[in-house]
C-alpha cells in the first residue's frame, strides 16, 4: 500500500509518466422489440424484454496528473489482450517515456510474462523494460485511480442497454474525448501518513 501511495506522491514528470490501469466488463444486450420512439410529452419507451448478446471488457488506462485516460474494448481480456493493449500505450501514446510508472492490481495477466504470451521473446523483453511495475495489495484495489475512471465511464456511459461491441466501442470512444478534451485530473488525498493513522490495524503491533 505504502509503495503506491509513494508513487501518488511524485510530481509530475514527463519522462516517467504516472499511470494507472483496469479493467472493467459490459453486457451487451439487445432489444427483443424496436423501442417506441420518443413523442412530445413522452419519452422513449424500451421492453423490459432483451436478448443477451454476451460481454466485452473495457481496458483503461489514465494518466491523473495530465487528464488523460485510453481506453479499449475487446471481446476478451486475455494475456495476450493485455500486453497489446499496453504495447500500444508504450509506442503509441508514450513513445518519448523513459519508463511508465505503472498502478495496476495483481490479476494474474497484469504481468510481463504476458508480453511473452503475445511476442516474440526481443520484443517481449525490450516491452518489459519500459514498466516500473506497482502493484495494488489483495483486497486494496481501492487504491488504483483507474477504479476512479471506471465508476465515471460506468455511471456516464455504459448505464443503457448497448447491443453490440459496436455500440459499446462507439460510446467509449466519445466518453473518452470529451473527458480528454476537459482535462478532467484526480486530485489524491490519501497519503501513507493517513494510512498509518487509519489503516492502523493493518500494521504489526510492536507493544
Amino acid at each position: 500500500m505504502e509503495d503506491v501511495l509513494e508513487v501518488y506522491h511524485r510530481p509530475y514528470d514527463a519522462r516517467f509518466p504516472q499511470v494507472c490501469l483496469d479493467e472493467g466488463c459490459k453486457q451487451v444486450l439487445a432489444d427483443k422489440r424496436d423501442p417506441l420512439p420518443m413523442q412530445p410529452g413522452k419519452p422513449e419507451c424500451s421492453d423490459y424484454e432483451y436478448e443477451r448478446e454476451g460481454v466485452c471488457s473495457i481496458f483503461l488506462a489514465c494518466e491523473p496528473l495530465a487528464g488523460r485516460r485510453f481506453l479499449q474494448v475487446s471481446p476478451r481480456r486475455t494475456k495476450q489482450d493485455w500486453a497489446r493493449f499496453v504495447k500500444e500505450l508504450i509506442e503509441v501514446h508514450y513513445p518519448q517515456a523513459e519508463k511508465i510508472v505503472l498502478v495496476m492490481d495483481n490479476l494474474n495477466t497484469h504481468t510481463p510474462s504476458s508480453f511473452y504470451e503475445a511476442f516474440a521473446p526481443e520484443e517481449a523483453w525490450r516491452l518489459a523494460q519500459k514498466l516500473e511495475i506497482h502493484y495494488t495489495p489483495a483486497h486494496g484495489s481501492w487504491l488504483n485511480m483507474a477504479e476512479i475512471e471506471l465508476s465515471v465511464l460506468a455511471r456516464q456511459c455504459l448505464a443503457e442497454r448497448m447491443k453490440s461491441i459496436e455500440v459499446v466501442r462507439h460510446q467509449v470512444q466519445a466518453w473518452q474525448q470529451q473527458r480528454d478534451q476537459a482535462q478532467t485530473t484526480i486530485n489524491w488525498r490519501f497519503t501513507t501518513a493517513d494510512a498509518r493513522i487509519k489503516l492502523k490495524r493493518l500494521y504489526p503491533s510492536f507493544i
